[in-house]
């Protein structure tokens, strides 16, 4: 994997990035072929509390996780752990579904590229609509489950998509009861 180590209002010293790269190199264990996309690492330091938000862009899949603690190290091993829960999550769901369609379990090794997918609005002062962040990113085309599993796996309320059967730009959200729901074009 290569690292993309970003520091904001922090230097990345040798032995942090020596330590990010170990840590993180971990996780080429539960993949078949190391991954050879770039690891996104950003480090920032608010207040006196350290953030470190990794991204891993892979094929169909995308690992996101960011953690703030006191502790940059802490926070290091917090955001690895929380990592690793999403690959097995994943990996599980990936191996069930494809056991009950008979299809190869190592599927997760070869999966397509994509980018995270996230509309970031704020209200100003004078209650003027105000967009202040623009993401682009490409519509997979997938099935409402495998779209509420990635909004799962990147910790997101909702995720836009495209239909594999009708072809239509479709939104999954996570509903306050804690279940899911659809949106779909009429």
């Amino acid at each position: 994997m290569n690292y993309n180590i970003r520091g904001e209002n922090v230097e990345v010293t040798g032995s942090i990035k020596e330590y990010v790269e170990r840590k993180i190199g971990k996780l080429e264990r539960y993949f078949d072929t190391p991954p050879t996309s770039d690891v996104n690492v950003n480090i920032s330091v608010y207040n006196d509390e350290q953030q470190i938000e990794v991204t891993i862009p892979m094929v169909n899949l995308l690992l996101r996780a960011e953690e703030r603690h006191v502790d940059l190290y802490a926070s290091i091993d917090l955001v690895v752990d929380k990592l690793e829960r999403q690959i097995r999550k994943y990996k599980t769901k990936v191996n069930r579904k494809f056991r009950q369609k008979g299809s190869p379990k190592h599927v997760f090794a070869e999966l397509e590229r994509e980018r995270e997918a996230q509309a970031v609005q704020e209200l100003d002062a004078d209650d003027e609509l105000e967009i202040v962040r623009t993401k682009r990113f490409d519509l997979k085309p997938m099935d409402s489950e495998e779209a509420v599993l990635q909004m799962d796996m990147l910790g997101h309320a909702f995720y836009v998509f495209t239909n594999a059967i009708s072809g239509d730009t479709n939104v999954v959200y996570r509903r306050r009861d804690g279940r899911y729901g659809l949106i779909e074009p009429s």
